[in-house]
């Protein structure tokens, strides 16, 4: 099955109707090309909450690819990262490819840290292209308009580019207008300065009447890979407005952390790393982790598929973690019950399962059986404090279900 298609299989539900189905269109085909060069979910909040041990079989959903790679530092047995859109699983087969083949930390940071050096070009031909699964240079080869091969973004800052990239440089053109400066807040050297700077720089944008007509826009935030279902719970769980909620999840991002140990604010306010603080980067890019994670590559395995129909191609009991990210809220009741129905089934009796919502709500207790819950256990206080530690704060909550030991021993005994 091509990409659309898949999309569209995903992404369009079932029950929408008149302007909602238009919207999920309308998403499926925004959605058809590189959104994320980097992901948005972080990867120490994940391994904080999943504990993963040498031997354990991961499933992800790729996203930009960090996440995958960063899990092999646990020395998991298998890591499958699944994507419904090949532009991301081209964009991990680049950083993959890179991890293997570059002779050293610091060239690897040139190319996918600093992601501007004029020399990225030709580092692509010698290091990264002849070694590139066909899928992927396929699409790393295609010429845009000007006549440049898609690869040659990482010699112009490539996490500018793809879909939230772009959204992310036209906030700062729209900050300046409006008499902010997000890039302000990358040079704050103290928590101090970053909460002075964010109340000065960048609280009044997002105070102006017209952010707030923009965040009641669905379309708008497509960039930001948000559904129009997922939208609707942001909506739905703002207790003050989107446009207070929205002001709330940027302060977080600005100042609940140091700005030098956040790779997100980073993108956000500076769009780029600081590669000279090695706490800056993001977790695959660490020098610590390099030999780590480069050691166990071969245990990393990508598909092309939804993530459902991957799961029905697995054995019974074959997963212990299941890394979800945002994907349940695209999904309706009867989606989400087909996801579950696969989860349950592939469970091993330790397993565990992560992901994060637009709104503050797990999608689960309102829209799966009982019967399908009572195999599962969560602590709502252990979630506020995993949605609390996540450093990308867009999120509007975070979630760990583990499975449940009784159900976990009958499973056992039926099969």
């Amino acid at each position: 099955m091509t990409a659309r298609p898949l999309l569209d299989t995903a992404l369009v539900n079932s029950g929408s109707t008149g302007a909602r189905a238009w919207g999920d269109r309308l998403f499926a085909w925004w959605f058809d090309r590189l959104v994320y060069a980097q992901i948005w979910e972080d990867p120490m909040a994940d391994l904080d909450a999943l504990a993963i041990q040498p031997g354990d079989r991961i499933v992800t959903i790729a996203s930009g690819g960090c996440n995958a790679l960063a899990y092999l530092s646990t020395r998991a047995a298998q890591v499958h990262a699944v994507d419904l859109n090949p532009a991301h699983l081209a964009m991990l087969e680049l950083k993959r490819t890179a991890l293997a083949h570059f002779g050293s930390h610091a060239e690897l940071v040139t190319y996918l840290g600093d992601a501007d050096d004029p020399g990225n070009g030709s580092r692509f031909d010698t290091h990264i292209a002849p070694h590139l699964e066909p899928a992927a240079r396929r699409y790393w080869m295609v010429r845009d308009a000007w006549g440049r091969r898609r690869h040659r973004i990482f010699e112009r800052g490539a996490y500018r580019y793809g879909l939230l990239g772009r959204f992310i440089g036209c906030a700062h053109i729209l900050a300046g207008l409006l008499g902010g400066n997000l890039k302000a807040m990358a040079m704050a050297a103290s928590p101090d300065e970053q909460h002075e700077r964010f109340e000065r720089c960048v609280a009044p944008v997002l105070d102006h009447p017209f952010i707030a007509f923009l965040l009641s826009r669905p379309s708008v935030l497509y960039s930001l890979g948000i559904p129009p279902a997922q939208y609707e719970a942001i909506v739905r769980d703002a207790q003050s407005g989107i446009a207070a909620d929205f002001r709330e999840r940027v302060r977080r991002l600005a100042c609940d952390w140091p700005i030098a140990q956040n790779p997100f604010a980073q993108q956000a306010f500076a769009r780029r790393y600081d590669t000279s603080t090695p706490s800056a980067l993001p977790m695959y890019l660490q020098s610590r982790h390099w030999g780590p994670i480069r050691s166990r590559l071969h245990a990393l395995h990508t598909h092309h598929r939804g993530l459902t129909e991957f799961l029905r191609s697995r054995p019974s009991g074959s997963v212990d973690v299941f890394v979800l990210l945002d994907a349940q809220d695209w999904m309706d009741a009867a989606q989400l019950r087909r996801l579950w129905e696969e989860v349950g089934r592939t469970a091993s009796p330790k397993a565990r399962v992560v992901f994060r919502t637009g709104g503050n709500r797990s999608p689960l207790e309102a829209h799966l059986p009982a019967s399908m819950l009572q195999a599962w256990e969560t602590d709502a206080q252990r979630n506020r404090e995993l949605h609390a530690s996540d450093r990308s704060a867009i999120y509007g909550g975070m979630f760990l279900y583990r499975r449940r030991p009784a159900a976990a021993s009958a499973s056992h005994t039926s099969r």
